[in-house]
């Protein structure tokens, strides 16, 4: 079984990621507009109604501005936790009753099994997921300022990660935003650093040697080369070949990733 999946967007402008089996297909937040994300989907040539389903982490505006609009739009059934529903029903606007589906643990889309797992992010009851079909899984942990022993247990034994890469943390306290965002995405309700996410990785990689890109990059405040240097450096002192081993790469804010094949 081949899981297939793409980063259409990450970042502050706008969140979203694709996974298919080739017989169901997923959207992981849906952040941008609903024409944003049909280009963008279009760009990997995915049609928005082949999508079966949208899973939401949180209820920040730039994860789920496109989720009602594309649920009302292709009749796509959403997938939230109760909390995050309560937050972001106001955002979401008028949605078929049906569509409105609240998980509390480990649930199915057709073959694709989805287990979430709490995160540490501001915001009600954000989460990640481990995504799977068959024996290949996929991690997605993208709003959190602190690694939990709950998202490193969940974040072992994967065939994919995506992980954020957040910040340079000399670029942020050096650079113009206020204090109190400062402390706020250095908090542990925050985001992940560069260094954060370099130290934690080496800990996370064993026979499956996962293919990893690095996600919510600031705009502001980090260097995707940066972020991707950070990160290597780090994974070849503790002994890890990227190129070899494993694959490492970033995502983008503007434009889609490459369709990855797992």
């Amino acid at each position: 079984m081949t899981l297939t999946i793409s980063v259409l967007a990450s970042g502050s402008s706008g969140n979203s990621i694709y996974i298919s089996d080739s017989k169901t297909s997923i959207l992981i937040d849906a952040g941008l507009s609903g024409k944003e994300l049909e280009r963008r989907l279009d760009k990997v040539s995915v049609k928005a109604d082949e999508i079966d389903a949208i899973l939401v982490t949180h209820e920040h505006k730039d994860h789920i501005k496109g989720v009602g609009i594309l649920s009302r739009r292709y009749n796509i059934p959403i997938f939230a936790n109760q909390l995050t529903w309560d937050a972001a029903s106001d955002d979401l606007g008028q949605l078929d009753e049906n569509n409105c589906n609240v998980f509390s643990g480990e649930f199915m889309i057709g073959g694709i099994g989805i287990k979430p797992f709490a995160i540490s992010h501001d915001a009600g009851d954000p989460v990640g997921y481990v995504v799977f079909s068959g024996h290949k899984k996929i991690g997605i942990a993208t709003d959190t300022g602190f690694i939990t022993t709950e998202i490193r247990e969940n974040l072992k034994n994967l065939n994919f990660l995506v992980i954020e890469s957040n910040h340079d943390l000399e670029m942020l306290m050096n650079g113009n935003y206020p204090h109190f965002l400062k402390k706020r995405i250095r908090g542990e309700k925050g985001h992940l650093s560069n260094d954060d996410t370099a130290a934690l990785l080496p800990e996370l990689i064993n026979s499956n040697r996962p293919g990893i890109l690095l996600a919510h990059l600031s705009k502001d405040n980090n260097i995707p080369k940066l972020a991707y240097i950070t990160v290597k450096n780090n994974l070849e002192k503790m002994g890890f070949k990227v190129g070899e081993d494993l694959k490492l790469d970033y995502t983008y804010r503007h434009k889609p990733t490459k369709i990855y094949n797992i």
